[in-house]
């Protein structure tokens, strides 16, 4: 074990509603998504703009119109232009990784009060043209004379203007060269996971999230969306219909003969989330009784071919760190970005000799109780805007703990590139 970190309090937690990308929330910039979350987080704590010193945020798909996207959430949310932000990047694990910062920049007495947070539009991910287009029309574009002009336009073919889908290429490890969903397909066969297990299990999550929605759990949490006369005030993702039936209709996306679906997949997602942080013995912890804390932290590398395990390596670093293990914990939140991935999780815990062979364990870590796993839904049904989740999972940790009289839980989520991060939260 190493020295306990000092916890950090939550005071307040808001998100967005999260929706399909290319739906509802097309025309809604990352940056007024991100906005809307602090602003509702703030009014949550009862705290004005000009008492926030710091602003980190986590992004991953970084809009061109909008460098360092934190300092322009920052701004527009009425927080002084003299107050510091910057934003984070670690792929699925950047709304968890701009908690971290947050902690470790009020450890270091930089500030009192950070906010932290993703946010994130898939929507806004640019089609890209070839590089060999774009050599030609930036010879286009620097050409003076009109002979030299009608030259290079006689090079142009229908190849140069088909436009390359940059979220594929965000998607897609350039080491391992796997696309996400083809590394869940390595899961799925590895651990021998069924078609029917992961349909069953992305059922499970839609039924959990509308349960959950129906309960007005969800909305304590979602601060609406106002946009070109339009109120967005729910998630699109979680769907009351869906039965068993229309996901085994559903083809493989990834690999024609394989078992990832959409179905059983999350889809891309548009949305932010924001949290308010502070040191645990602060005096605005007691005048404004907090969320939860947060107690400690794992990160963790592993093989970007099995980037879905990440969970199971963080939390093993986790426990090792803590010394506390999954019986510990009252509820569990791991990131769905696939089905396949999070059964092999749940596979590769009670695996001795996983537990042997990859975690330098004698025992495995034991059996994760999946009916205290992501009991409100996960992202298969609620949805994974990238740099947003990882915030999200703690929020909605938290007040699940709170609404069960609960104190303790564990969040994790799978990072593309193969790492994995987990957090102990409690009420």
């Amino acid at each position: 074990m190493i020295e306990p970190l000092k916890p950090i309090a939550i005071l307040a937690g808001q998100r967005t509603p999260f929706a399909k990308a290319y739906g509802a929330m097309n025309d809604v910039s990352a940056a007024e998504l991100g906005r809307a979350a602090v602003a509702a987080a703030l009014s949550q704590a009862q705290l004005k703009p000009d008492q926030v010193e710091e602003l980190v945020f986590g992004n991953v798909s970084g809009p061109a119109d909008s460098a360092n996207i934190a300092r322009v959430v920052a701004l527009q949310a009425g927080i002084p232009h003299d107050r510091i932000a910057h934003t984070v990047n670690r792929n699925c694990g950047s709304g968890m990784e701009s908690i971290l910062s947050g902690w470790q920049i009020i450890r270091e007495s930089r500030a009192r009060v950070v906010v932290a947070g993703g946010t994130e539009s898939m929507s806004g991910i640019p089609l890209l043209v070839r590089p060999s287009a774009a050599k030609l029309l930036m010879q286009l574009s620097r050409s003076k004379r009109i002979g030299s002009k009608l030259a290079i336009l006689a090079k142009l073919r229908p190849r140069h203007f088909k436009p390359v889908a940059g979220v594929m290429l965000g998607l897609t490890d350039p080491v391992s060269g796997l696309n996400m969903g083809e590394t869940a397909e390595v899961l799925a066969k590895e651990f021998a996971i069924s078609r029917d297990d992961q349909d069953a299990f992305a059922l499970q999550s839609h039924q959990k999230a509308v349960s959950a929605r129906e309960q007005c759990f969800l909305s304590g949490e979602i601060t609406p969306i106002e946009f070109a006369g339009r109120t967005i005030d729910k998630d699109d993702g979680p769907r009351a219909n869906q039965s068993i039936g229309q996901l085994r209709k559903l083809k493989p996306i990834f690999d024609p003969h394989g078992t990832v679906t959409a179905g059983n997949s999350c889809p891309l997602t548009d949305g932010a989330a924001a949290v308010l942080l502070v040191d645990a013995d602060d005096d605005l912890a007691k005048t404004h009784p907090p969320l939860g804390r947060i107690t400690a932290y794992a990160i963790a590398g592993c093989d970007p071919r099995r980037m879905g395990l990440g969970p199971v390596y963080a939390t093993a670093k986790l426990l090792k760190q803590t010394g506390l293990t999954l019986s510990d914990f009252d509820l569990f939140e791991i990131n769905e970005a696939f089905a396949a991935q999070v059964l092999a999780c749940l596979a590769a815990m009670q695996s001795t000799a996983f537990a042997r062979q990859e975690l330098d364990l004698s025992s495995p870590m034991g059996e994760l109780p999946v009916d205290r796993l992501n009991v409100h839904g996960g992202a298969i049904a609620l949805g994974h805007p990238v740099g947003t989740t990882g915030t999200r999972m703690v929020i909605t940790l938290l007040r699940a703990l709170r609404e069960r009289g609960m104190q303790r839980g564990l969040a994790t989520l799978c990072i593309g590139g193969g790492q994995g991060f987990a957090m102990v939260v409690e009420t």
